[in-house]
């Protein structure tokens, strides 16, 4: 199989996949507008539950001790290379939702930082002003008009909902690299994701034992503060105060 025949094979099935979404939950005539959805709340508090337990035996511990081990510039450094492999995947999100000027900037910024930044280790193209402007998958379905369906609570990706759940499945075939490069170089980048996600545990330790640990109802607390904080990302809603470690992927353990 050829790499453009493999390209418009997973494209395909990416689309039919997307065509599903529609068909998720929807809130009845009862549901107040702007309220979360969530008609899977007792088999969610189940998964929340299990994540809780995964976070406090293994996440938690290994993040701590990882940003007491790796000094702050060289978690950095990874967090920035991780970062700068997973644009090609943002860019192709700008160009579905035609965000163009989106594109070019995040284009711009990944041929900085890949070269001036060596690899992307170094946000040379913030120097510049060139941040990027976010796209995922799942906000490419909210641009083309999929409706959000219910809230759910992944295994250890944590909150979510039925669009954003199906746009992270597709996001891991949406990054161009994973089809260029050789084996085992397409794997480095997610190597470098799961190490600064593992650094972000550890370095927003505070926010998240707070939530997870401090609060009267940890599944509550999660599901509003993610809510809020992925409708802001879509220009749906207002932000939360504080940051929103969910945004990090951390929670889910």
């Amino acid at each position: 199989m050829t790499l453009l025949t493999s390209i418009w094979t997973r494209l395909a099935l990416l689309l039919a996949l997307a065509a599903l979404v529609p068909g998720c939950a929807q809130p009845g005539p009862g549901q107040i507008e702007g309220n979360v959805f969530d008609p899977y709340e007792a088999n969610n508090r189940q998964t929340h539950e299990l994540n809780h337990a995964l976070d406090k035996a293994m996440a938690r511990p290994v993040g701590v001790g990882y940003t007491k081990i790796i000094p702050d510039d060289l978690e950095d450094g990874i967090g920035n290379f991780a970062s700068n492999l997973s644009l090609p995947s943002t860019i192709v999100n700008n160009l579905l939702q035609g965000n163009v000027e989106g594109a070019f900037r995040n284009s711009m910024r990944f041929v900085f930082n890949s070269t001036l930044g060596f690899g992307g280790l170094f946000d040379v193209a913030g120097d510049f002003d060139l941040n990027e402007i976010g796209g995922d998958f799942g906000q490419t379905l909210y641009v083309w008009g999929v409706p959000e369906g219910a809230y759910i609570e992944l295994p250890i990706v944590g909150p979510s909902t039925e669009r954003a759940a199906l746009g992270k499945a597709v996001d891991l075939f949406t990054n161009p690299l994973s089809y260029v490069l050789p084996n085992p170089d397409k794997y480095i980048g997610t190597a470098a994701g799961v190490a600064s996600k593992v650094g972000d545990r550890g370095r927003y330790a505070e926010t998240l034992d707070s939530i997870l640990y401090n609060s009267a109802d940890s599944y509550s607390q999660a599901r509003s503060i993610f809510m809020q904080n992925r409708r802001f990302q879509l220009g749906d809603g207002d932000a939360a105060e504080e940051i929103n470690p969910f945004d990090l992927n951390t929670e889910g353990f």
